[in-house]
């Protein structure tokens, strides 16, 4: 029995969005996608939501200011839509795709 190799991260996409007290799309969905990760640079609570419309009452993970979320898969990770929003409006989500 032969063990699986583990796959190349060939790219990494970075990028900086802003924070909002509306929801906005944190992550577009990315069927190539391997990892996620997500570093609130902000004062304020950050609540994502693997799908569409976060809300402060309606999300899947809390990340507290200064706090740091990573979405990675052994042979599968959720490659759909990525919503967040703030309880505040300071800082920015700092998120980098593999």
């Amino acid at each position: 029995m032969s063990l699986p190799v583990p796959a190349r991260i060939p790219s990494a996409s970075v990028s900086n969005v802003p924070s909002s007290a509306t929801v906005v799309d944190i992550a577009v969905a990315n069927e190539f996608r391997t990892q996620l990760t997500i570093f609130n640079d902000s004062t304020a609570n950050l609540y994502l939501k693997l799908g569409s419309a976060a809300t402060t009452s309606s999300f899947s993970i809390k990340i507290a200011a200064g706090g740091y979320f990573e979405l990675a898969g052994g042979t599968t990770v959720y490659s759909g839509l990525v919503t967040g929003i703030w309880d505040a409006v300071n800082g920015a989500a700092r998120v980098t795709e593999y």
